[in-house]
Parts: C-alpha cells; sequence; structure tokens
C-alpha cells in the first residue's frame, strides 16, 4: 500500500545531475521563467501517452490487459459472467476506464488490488528494448513526460522494459491524479504552489466531480480522475507546469486527442495514418516523430537554456 512517507518521497525524488542539487532541479521542474515561456522556442514540453503510444497495439497488452479486467470483475466482485464484456466495454467509453466506471457505479475495492490484478499478470516479455524509439527521444531537446491513466508500478515496468527509464523527466500516473484518501487530505494542508504549478487552484477543482457527476449520485470521493476528461488534462498541465500553447501531447486515443486540444496542447495521434478530430498530426508509428514533426529540432538552442537533459536521469515518478 502507498504511504503518506512514500508519495511524498516519490513527488519529491530528483536525483542530482552534474553539479545541480535535487532541490535546484525540484525548483526547475516546478518554476519556470515567466518572460522566458512568452518568446522562448515554439515547443518547451512532449506530453507522451505510454501503453499502445510508445509501444504498438500489436503486442498484445491492451487484449490481455481487459482479459485481466474481465476476470477481476468476474471473480473479485461477483459480476454476472454474461454481463461482464458489455459492462467492461460500456463502463470504459462512458468513464474513460472501466476501473472509473466501477467505482462510479458504487462497486468498493482496493486500487493497488485492481492494479496488480490487471497489470501484475501482464505478458511484460513482450515488451523489448527499443534502442532507435530511444536514441530519438533523447535527442528531443524538450521537457520529456509520460502521462498515463495506469498506476506508478506498471509505467515504471514497461518503462525499464523498454530501455526508457532515463529518458523522462516524469511520469503522471493514476496515482498522482488520485492520491489515496489520507494523502489527499495531507495534501491539502500543503502550500499547493509547492505541489501544482501555475496557480493555486480553486477549492475543489481537481476532486474530479462535475455537476453531471453529482446529478447522478457520484460524489467526489467516489470518481477517479482520468484522461479523456479534460479536469485530468488540465490537472496534469499544472502538475507539469508546462504552457499548453508550447507542450505537444502524443497519444493513441481518439478522444483523448479531442480533449487535449480542448485543453489548447498541439496533439498527436499515435497509430493511425490519418488525423482525427482535434489532432494536428498523425503518426502511424511514434518512429515517425522526427520526420513528421521536424520543428521540435528547431529551436534546440534556446531549448537547451531553458530544460534539464534527462540524459542519465532515472525517470521520476509525479505520484
Amino acid at each position: 500500500m502507498l504511504t503518506t512517507s512514500d508519495f511524498v518521497s516519490a513527488i519529491s525524488l530528483i536525483p542530482h545531475v552534474g553539479s545541480q542539487t535535487g532541490e535546484s532541479l525540484a525548483g526547475n521542474l516546478l518554476k519556470m521563467d515567466a518572460a522566458g515561456r512568452a518568446n522562448g522556442p515554439k515547443y518547451e514540453c512532449l506530453l507522451f501517452d505510454m501503453d499502445d503510444t510508445l509501444y504498438p497495439l500489436s503486442l498484445g497488452l491492451n487484449v490481455a490487459c481487459r482479459k485481466n479486467i474481465e476476470e477481476f470483475m468476474l471473480h473479485q466482485l461477483h459480476i454476472e459472467e454474461s454481463e461482464v464484456p458489455r459492462m467492461c466495454l460500456e463502463l470504459y467509453r462512458e468513464h474513460g476506464t472501466t476501473m472509473a466506471g466501477l467505482k462510479a457505479l458504487g462497486y468498493e475495492f482496493d486500487n493497488d488490488e485492481f492494479h496488480a490484478f490487471v497489470h501484475g499478470r501482464l505478458p511484460y516479455e513482450t515488451l523489448k528494448p527499443d534502442p532507435v524509439l530511444r536514441n530519438i527521444l533523447l535527442s528531443v531537446p524538450q521537457r520529456k513526460i509520460i502521462f498515463t491513466n495506469a498506476d506508478m508500478a506498471h509505467a515504471a515496468e514497461v518503462l525499464k522494459r523498454m530501455g526508457f527509464e532515463d529518458c523522462f523527466e516524469g511520469v503522471i500516473c493514476f496515482e498522482t491524479l488520485n492520491p489515496p484518501l489520507e494523502i489527499a487530505n495531507n495534501m491539502d494542508a500543503l502550500d499547493n504552489d509547492a505541489m501544482i504549478a501555475g496557480g493555486e487552484p480553486a477549492p475543489g477543482d481537481f476532486d474530479g466531480a462535475t455537476e453531471n457527476d453529482l446529478d447522478n449520485g457520484i460524489s467526489s470521493k467516489s470518481r477517479i480522475l482520468c484522461k479523456p476528461s479534460l479536469e485530468a488534462i488540465e490537472a496534469a498541465i499544472q502538475i507539469a507546469n508546462v504552457d499548453p500553447r508550447k507542450t505537444i501531447f502524443f497519444d493513441d486515443s481518439a478522444r483523448n486527442i479531442a480533449s487535449g486540444k480542448a485543453a489548447g496542447l498541439h496533439t498527436v495521434i499515435v497509430g493511425s495514418p490519418v488525423l482525427v478530430p482535434g489532432a494536428d498530426h498523425a503518426l502511424r508509428s511514434i518512429h515517425n516523430i522526427k520526420e513528421a514533426i521536424p520543428e521540435i529540432w528547431e529551436d534546440e538552442g534556446e531549448v537547451m537554456e531553458q530544460v534539464i537533459q534527462s540524459t542519465a536521469v532515472e525517470t521520476m515518478i509525479l505520484a
């Protein structure tokens, strides 16, 4: 189980690089010069989805994950077997993830146990190191952050298997947007600007509950914040402290792309040869990024002055 100390340690974990201390790196992560943002390079950050974006859908992890979710619904929640496949898909479509839908319906289960059941039995051996994509990522001069609906353990396993541990500045994951209640209460007592840069959020901004949810009897305590909700994407933007106008968002989901565009991000649909609503670019494979968006590398000199290079830096889990 994730404890309060685990949470604080994880979000504070920024290793030393050269002569810079963890404290100075944290300051660079969470605070950037306003003038530099206004007049700097065209792009300052690349925000990447992980599953089926950094590796292809054809590897089969998506199918295996859905199978595990259905088994959890059947054996752990004792939902009628004939209802499970339909229910699994409908909840995913309506709530962003099946897990979020189950919570919204009032099913009670431990989040960590769900993730261990669903992700802990995935065929991770199908994921292999990808040196080509690794070199591309390391050549990108901008900040690079993972933004996934998955839990931190799954994110860490995927990045390790693919050889991407040092390719990203941080990971925004399930625990980032949905901290345990004890931790969430403790965070309320902290200075919000120290945790989420870009302005102090109004009360309730990140509880994830909308008026429609409340009308339907879904409380902020049961609702899970996740893509494709606009609230989740806006929260990620604030947590990462990025200017959406200077941030490119890569995702394999058309509805996530639509929400990303609504949040003001530049958007790239991955795994599709054609544009979807809200997408600025379409990549059949993430490996095509350099050919499709060469301007990422055009302002390399300006970007290098404003960001901390991720080379040889262990990825930080923002959770």
